[in-house]
This record gives C-alpha cells, structure tokens and sequence, in this order.
C-alpha cells in the first residue's frame, strides 16, 4: 500500500502540530470548547485587573458559574456532579489554566480535595449535607493539610483532636488554604489518639464555617497566585459533634489520595499555562519586527519556538495517557507523580523562554506570560514540591525509600 501523498494530508496546525485532538471524542471537544469559550468570556477580559489588585471580587459568582458548567466535582458520580471522565476533567482544568492558575486551583480544590474527600470517605448523611451545594458552587470548600511547619511531611503534623464524651475539640493551624477565607466548609486533617487511625491516628475532620474558635485569615502579600484566595486556618478549642468525623479517612492514606487526584488534574492544568506562554510569543514572534522583519524569521527564535511546542505537546500527550489509565482505574500514585514533576518543570520552562522572545513587553500585564510564570512557581510547590515528586519515582525505580 502507497503512503497518502501530501495534498491528502490535512494541513499543519501550529495550534495542535501532532493531531492530538484525534485522540478526543466529539463530547470531549464539546466540554474542552465550552470551558473555554466561558474562560475566554468571563476570566480572560478581566484576569490582568484582578491580578494586579490581588483580589477577584466575583469569586463567589464565578464558582456559580463554574458550577452550572458542571465543572466542580467533575469526575464525581451522583450528588450533583457531572461524572465527567478523567480526561474531559483534566481538559477543563487545561482550558482554566490557560486562563490563569488561580482559577483552575479554585476548582482543583473544591472538587479533588474537599469534595473528593466526602465523596469517597464521607457517610451517606454527610454527602446529601454538603455535595449538592458544592457541585452547584452555592458552597465553597477548602483542604486543611499544610502546616506552617509541616509541608511536605504531613506526619508531622500538630494540629490534634481530643476526644470530649461524644465530641471533639481540634486545636492548631494550617496554612496555605487556597478558598479558606471562602468556604462554607474546611475539611481538616488532625492527629487524634485513636489507636485505629494509624500514622499518629490522623483523621478528616468536617468543620463548617461559622463554628467557634474556627477562622480563617486571608494570607496577604503574595507575588503568586494573586488571583486566588489563600489563608489560614486557625482553630482555638473548635467543638464538633461525633458526626464531623469523615469515617472511611483512617491514617495518611486519606489526604495521600486526595492530594493524588489534585496532582491530577495539575498535569493537565500547568500544559494549559504553558500553552497560553507559548501562544503569546508565537503571535509576538510573527508581528515584532526587528533589523527589517519578524523576528520570528530568526533562526535563534525559531529554536525557542520549537523547543517550546515539543516540550508542550508531549505534555499534553502524557496528561491524556495517565487520563485514559484513570479511567481504566489502572493510575498508580507514581505515575501521578512523573506527571507533576514533568509538566509543571516544562511548564515554567516554557514560560520563562517565552518572556525572552517578548523581551521587555514580558513582563508587562498586558501579555499573559509573567503572570503564568510566578502563577507556576506557586504549581511548581504545592502539591509535592519537585524534590518530593523526585523521590517518590526514586523509591519506585529503585525500591530504597530516601525519604529519611
């Protein structure tokens, strides 16, 4: 059989150079299209504004939104929620990414950490409280895991739950909550003495916003994330009935396969920075001209370019292989991890090369591109930081735990 001659073939598109799209279903290209239509409506005209002030003031209407598009809780059955596949879920955290981090993180964590953590490890009662209002963005969640000591060994934590005749009573802090400040409930992780918990007995805890003792200040002054709600949880003596408790979460395995899921749906959204960074200097590099014509004509900035859409597009093809592999339920926690360590790297890669093709015009808000690359330097970190993501492959390549 003859190869098809080129006229048969359809034309290069500079947009998707190895034909990934083949790889969707017409419903999969419906919801891609759909959150980015809505991104490039309601986040895209306004995104430089909110980032310079630190603050979207439509938040709240936002998750709304978000929510009528089915896009919080996504991946989750019943309650509400979508039931999306990994793949059309990790398309639209692509498509939100390429909008801005922060708005993708505002997702991430409302469906694959405080909803996923009542979904899979919360009682019937607790789901019918909770689910319905969070997938529809009327209740916002947040995921209390990090403490101002304790990051990337959660262990450690010393937030702790005392046992009070039926109650408990949580003391501690944690930090770094993306939505903490916004939501109607905190599912928070605490050391407990109970003998059955494991890892120092650590348990999920359902704390509702309003609860006394419970607050959550907003963390100021970051030069990352700035369109995206990041605080503090604070908890002074916070009672909670026998009924808080999320019951299936015994140990470090139930934050360990929430954070999972989040790290998810990160290999899919840092491709989506990256392509904004990307598409910006493309465009940049077809219109500036320099010493009598584009500089996109140069072969040095025809280097980057390239350099750049490899890097993106393989990317892109490795979040739908570990989507697909989600799908199947065939997704290990280590290739989770090769996911995050790859694409965020390449990601912030991407966008720093494509800040030098812009030169000076870089840095300016008027181009997405800085703003994804101190965006992806807080991606870069959350989530398992790139030296724990390393070490997790390490103990899998090798079966010898470096960790301590």
């Amino acid at each position: 059989m003859s190869a098809p001659s080129a006229a048969k073939l359809p034309p290069f598109d500079p947009r998707d150079p190895l034909g990934l799209d083949d790889l969707l279903a017409p419903e999969d290209l419906a919801i891609r299209d759909t959150v980015r239509a809505w991104a490039a409506d309601r986040v895209l005209p306004h995104i430089a504004e909110w980032y310079e002030r630190g603050e979207v003031p439509v938040l709240r209407e936002l998750a709304r939104e978000l929510g009528a598009l089915g896009a919080l809780g996504m991946s989750l059955t019943g309650y509400g929620c979508a039931g999306a596949t990994a793949v059309q879920y990790g398309l639209a955290c692509l498509e939100l990414e390429a909008a801005d981090s922060g708005i993708r993180s505002l997702v991430s964590v409302q469906g694959s950490l405080a909803m996923y953590a009542i979904h899979r490890y919360g009682f019937e009662e607790q789901k019918q409280r909770w689910l319905p209002g969070m997938a529809a963005g009327e209740t916002i969640g947040c995921f209390g895991l990090t403490e101002p000591d304790h990051g990337s060994d959660p262990a450690g934590m010393r937030t702790y739950a005392k046992r009070d005749g039926a109650d408990w009573v949580l003391n501690g802090r944690k930090m770094w909550i993306t939505n903490g400040s916004l939501a109607g409930v905190a599912v928070v992780w605490a050391r407990t003495d109970d003998a059955d918990g494991g890892s120092g007995g650590i348990r999920g805890f359902l704390v509702p916003a309003g609860t006394p003792g419970f607050t959550a200040p907003d963390i100021k002054h970051k030069w990352s994330l700035r369109a995206s709600v990041t605080s503090e949880l604070v908890l002074d003596d916070v009672r909670l009935p026998a009924d808080a408790v999320l019951p299936g979460a015994v140990g470090l395995r139930g934050p360990l396969s929430c954070l999972s899921h989040a790290r998810y749906g990160i290999v899919w959204g840092s491709m989506g920075a990256a392509r904004a960074g990307f598409e910006a200097a493309l465009r940049y590099a077809t219109s500036r001209e320099q010493f009598g014509r584009p500089i996109g004509g140069f072969q040095l900035t025809q280097a980057k370019l390239a350099d750049m859409a490899v890097e993106l597009h393989k990317g892109i093809l490795l979040a739908h292989h570990l989507g697909r592999r989600m799908d199947a339920g065939r997704l290990r926690a280590e290739q989770v991890s090769f996911g995050k360590l790859n694409n965020v790297r390449e990601a912030i890669e991407i966008c720093r090369t494509a800040r030098t093709v812009l030169g000076a015009n870089g840095i300016s808000l008027e181009y997405p591109v800085m703003r994804h690359a101190t965006n992806l330097e807080s991606v870069l970190t959350y989530e398992g930081t790139v030296e724990m993501h390393q070490l997790v492959l390490g103990k899998a390549l090798t079966g010898l735990d470096a960790f301590r």
